[in-house]
């Protein structure tokens, strides 16, 4: 049974990473009220299709036309994060069921199951709502939070078959946690970024509209959270002005997280006294930053290709298991507590 539990913490991985990209892909190309109800798209569990579907999808939405491709990149991505929520709940279901023995965790994976339920919730108001910017930036980092976990509940997996685990001081623990929430805040502020439509706000390099710091960025309103009900925010509500300072608030965050993580992945990889998995786990930081730094230049660069703006929010994901991976070595395996050196 547990061996079981371990194949569907593998498969709910991969499934929760190609749901993060394929949401990225849904805001990319503007989809995401491609279906305007919920669960359903226009009253139907798939894509209208029929002559008659397509004229009681019109009668039921006449504010809304039915855009088949738009519709079907909606639909794609609610099946596989179905498909991601029952592998969750079978995860949960085998670790109820296994409780005894030794090796299982319990806690972590109902928690797991009770994050799905959430990220559930926060898909239904992400249409319901009308794409809000606050909702959009919630469900991404609820998005990354399942995969995360998982991630974790995979590396705590494999711990268990390890003949030792590593004991670190907190000279490797705390920067990596230190890491792990100046990431988070950065990818917060990239789905802000994405769902204000306000990713090529500054279309140039390194510079933001020829100066060094836009004179003409409007801070008091790129940064409210809440306006209220009822507004469609597709295609965004800000001015120009404003997005220009969520874009350069976003470059300014992306360049402290480049100095974190390189600090913190250089000093993992150097210290002689860490074991081989926190130096192994810096060296996959250092990779993983390096390449998001290429794919977020590249997005402005190139003016937004899809693939590679799909690619710079995997990146992110990849970035973060980095982080997380990090953590784990780093961490005492017995209830998080540390042996200080």
């Amino acid at each position: 049974m547990y061996s079981a539990y371990q194949r569907l913490l593998y498969l709910a991985a991969a499934l929760a990473l190609t749901v993060v990209v394929l949401g990225a892909w849904v805001r990319l190309t503007d989809a995401g009220l491609g279906c305007p109800d919920w669960p359903g798209c226009y009253g139907q569990l798939t894509v209208p299709n029929e002559e008659h579907e397509h004229a009681a999808a019109a009668a039921a939405f006449p504010d809304k036309p039915l855009e088949t491709h738009k519709a079907w990149h909606e639909m794609i991505h609610r099946y596989v994060a179905t498909t991601l929520g029952l592998t969750i709940v079978g995860i949960a279901g085998l670790a109820l069921a296994n409780r005894r023995d030794p090796r299982q965790p319990v806690g972590l994976p109902v928690t797991l199951l009770a994050l799905v339920i959430f990220q559930g919730l926060l898909g239904m108001w992400t249409v319901t709502l009308l794409v809000k910017p606050l909702i959009v930036v919630a469900h991404l980092l609820g998005g990354l939070s399942t995969l995360g976990l998982t991630f974790w509940l995979i590396l705590e997996a494999r711990r268990q078959r390890a003949m030792s685990a590593p004991r670190v001081t907190r000279r490797a623990f705390a920067p990596a946690v230190f890491a792990l929430v100046v990431l988070t805040l950065q990818i917060a502020l990239g789905g802000w970024t994405s769902s204000n439509y306000a990713a090529l706000a500054c279309p140039d390099l390194p510079g933001c509209l020829g100066q060094w710091w836009p004179g003409q960025a409007d801070w008091s309103e790129a940064f409210v959270l809440w306006r209220g009900l009822g507004i469609n925010y597709e295609g965004g509500v800000l001015d120009a002005e404003a997005r220009v300072a969520i874009h350069f608030a976003h470059r300014l965050g992306a360049l402290l997280t480049l100095i974190v993580m390189l600090a913190v992945g250089s000093r993992a990889t150097r210290e002689r006294q860490f074991p081989p998995p926190v130096v192994q786990a810096g060296w996959l930081v250092l990779g993983a930053v390096t390449l998001q730094v290429i794919l977020g230049i590249s997005t402005v660069w190139f003016g937004l290709p899809l693939w590679v703006a799909t690619a710079h929010n995997g990146g992110a994901a990849l970035l973060l298991l980095a982080v997380i991976n990090l953590n784990h070595a780093a961490s005492f395996p017995n209830g998080g507590r540390l042996r200080m050196g």
